[in-house]
């Protein structure tokens, strides 16, 4: 059975349509990478796939069974604003989300389960290179930092698929490929399945096994909210031919090009 399927799924608001007859079978372990234009649903998408949207037509199942209509531990979600809370440390930001799920009226806990989960935060702190920064704000942080930290946050819970949504699109050129190394590390060490949204066409073929295109192909001038987005192109990278696909490059960057 595949371990992810999205069967036949619209989405619309009102009488906008954003995405209409998405299909998509993912298996275990797959690296998604989606591009297309600005406003054609990737982001929508994202948020379908995350619990904080539904379809208004079709299905998305997780082993064979409807994904939760909330979000919940199975999926984890870094945006390229970074969601940490100021006033609380790095170490306790990734400590966070373990002890709301634990005790979600006081959002404390005691004792061994809080030196417990005090461990798992500082295990994912040194997983994403930020074992010597537990101690400071988010505000001490580089960017580069702050969004290591959003990853540790999304992954301390241990989730099955990990979405990202154009999380470096706001990082200078090296931290951006410092984060590449980091993301694909993480990916194969803990098994992930990963979902990115980017508007990068290198990252998106660098990092990713298999790249999604989104695209409206049908428009009425008339009423240029009646038709959706769909899945233009669904193409399986090859890891080793990578440094040899210049052409496919400038063929998909025809494609989105805004």
């Amino acid at each position: 059975m595949s371990y992810l399927q999205i069967r036949n799924v619209w989405k619309t608001y009102g009488d906008n349509v954003v995405l209409e007859k998405i299909n998509l079978t993912i298996a275990q372990g797959e690296f998604c990478t989606l591009i297309g234009p600005s406003g054609c649903g990737k982001s929508t998408f994202l948020r379908m796939l995350m619990g904080q949207d539904t379809p208004s037509k079709g299905s998305i199942l997780l082993d064979g069974k409807p994904i939760s209509n909330e979000p919940d531990s199975d999926r984890g979600v870094v945006f390229q604003k970074y969601a940490l809370f100021p006033h609380l440390k790095a170490l306790e930001n990734v400590m966070l989300g373990l002890e709301m799920e634990k005790s979600p009226l006081l959002g404390k806990v005691f004792g061994a389960t809080r030196r417990k989960m005090k461990a798992e935060a500082m295990e994912m702190l040194e997983s994403v290179g930020l074992a010597h920064s537990a101690d400071k704000y988010p505000s001490e942080l580089s960017g580069g930092m702050q969004q290591r930290l959003s990853i540790a946050q999304a992954l301390v819970k241990k989730p099955k698929i990990l979405l990202l949504d154009e999380p470096f699109g706001a990082l200078d050129p090296g931290s951006k490929a410092d984060m590449h190394v980091l993301v694909q590390g993480l990916w194969k060490k803990y098994g992930l399945t990963i979902f990115m949204v980017t508007h990068d066409v290198k990252e998106a073929f660098e990092l990713g096994t298999r790249l999604l295109v989104f695209d409206k192909v049908r428009n009425d001038p008339h009423s240029p909210n009646a038709f959706g987005a769909i899945i233009v192109n669904d193409i399986k990278l090859d890891k080793n031919k990578q440094k040899n696909m210049g052409e496919d490059h400038v063929g998909i960057n025809e494609t989105i090009s805004e």
